[in-house]
């Protein structure tokens, strides 16, 4: 057990550091070819944080482990609704912006909809999972989310730049070959160590990937809110949480059930009442209170029902 401990961090560790060395490389290879900063920070930032989640679940796909594909990323979300924005808010009030109030958060609620609905087959008499057809949707959904980013950046400009630096060709190539490969070999070690201590500790892999999977893919969020947060960035804070859980259900479980199609487990559903519940709740944060701004009381709720809801979860394993 101490050894699979061991290995789940060591490859938990080469996935955020692999995720890291790809965004940085590429981050500078965009600079040099003249890539606006907000396209760097919508595309290869967002898709880096994301990164760890998106590797763990092609592999757990390919591998033929659907409950750690589906609580993977119900557990990543719910990590970064509840435990990323709950400390974040504890550090400074979050003040939000009004398109992320009646837009973006509104868009995650949707996605967390969707996948309600496209997961249980609740308009026909198939067996519960995602086809591909159903993947072929969720990634129309997420093209339809990106074509509604890029028109908003046309309509509300940002002088914010990302500070980038300036490295040499072969330095990028080999940030961003050592990155690729570290989210491989971290990804594969994560799903295979995952699966392997459910087995010997008799916990089903739908705990372990909605636990101890999901805090670790989530460490780029939790990592980069925080900092935001310190630094009273409130929009890349709250900004970061919102898009990575709509990327999370559009795209990556998009990709995993085009992989190959996922059985879904009808017990995963409480976990996506409480996702869309905390999403709901965070909604009506903006209007309780301060309007338009997660208080520190209302940043604590959050932190308070998550650990509640997890401790329930592992209480009916024991």
């Amino acid at each position: 057990m101490i050894l699979q401990s061991i290995l789940l961090l060591a490859g938990l560790l080469l996935l955020v550091k692999g995720a890291d060395w790809l965004v940085d490389g590429a981050s500078v290879l965009a600079k040099k070819h003249k890539v606006s900063d907000l396209a760097i920070g919508l595309t290869i930032v967002a898709f880096g944080t994301s990164a760890p989640e998106l590797v763990v679940n092609s592999v757990a796909s390919v591998g033929g482990y659907p409950d750690i594909v589906f609580g993977n990323i119900i557990g990543s979300n719910n990590f970064n609704l509840f435990i990323i924005l709950g400390i974040a808010g504890l550090i400074t009030p979050l003040a939000v912006n009004s398109s992320s109030v009646w837009k973006e958060i509104p868009f995650s609620l949707l996605a967390a909809i969707v996948l309600l609905f496209l997961a249980n087959n609740y308009l026909s008499e198939e067996i519960p999972g995602l086809s591909r057809i159903d993947g072929g949707i969720l990634i129309l959904l997420f093209a339809g989310f990106l074509y509604y980013v890029f028109t908003q950046l046309k309509s509300e400009p940002t002088q914010e730049e990302i500070q980038v630096k300036n490295y040499p060709n072969l330095k990028i190539w080999g940030l961003i070959l050592i990155g690729l490969a570290g989210l491989v070999i971290g990804g594969k070690i994560v799903v295979d160590t995952a699966v392997s201590m459910a087995q010997s500790l008799g916990i089903s892999e739908k705990i372990i990937g909605l636990t101890i999977v999901a805090a670790g893919t989530s460490l780029p969020e939790l990592a980069t809110s925080i900092v935001a947060s310190m630094k009273k960035n409130n929009d890349i804070a709250i900004g970061n949480i919102i898009g990575s859980n709509i990327f999370n259900i559009f795209l990556i479980l998009g990709v995993s059930s085009l992989i190959q199609p996922l059985n879904f487990k009808p017990a995963f559903n409480q976990d996506i009442y409480i996702l869309i519940g905390g999403t709901v709740f965070l909604f009506l944060a903006m209007f309780a209170g301060k309007r338009k701004t997660l208080d520190r009381w209302e940043a604590a709720l959050l932190l308070v029902m998550y650990l509640g809801y997890t401790t329930y979860l592992v209480a009916l394993e024991l």
